[in-house]
């Protein structure tokens, strides 16, 4: 499995700066991370809550914007 290492200054520092995050381009590293290792594992539910409460932030600011 490779690892990727992201830098930032602060688990916020996107939405401080105002910048957005490409989540598809976020979707597609973390598949290219994760495709060999766990593919063949079941999402565990709390990663399904957690798909779902993203999913909805998202739908809610673009609602807003």
């Amino acid at each position: 499995m490779s690892q990727v290492i992201v830098a930032a200054d602060g688990p916020d520092s996107a939405a401080k700066s105002g910048a957005g995050i490409d989540t598809g381009h976020l979707g597609q590293t973390l598949r290219q991370v994760y495709e060999d290792s766990i593919d063949t594992q079941p999402i565990p539910d709390s990663q399904i809550d957690l798909l779902l409460r993203l999913r909805h932030k998202e739908r809610d600011r673009r609602r807003s914007a």
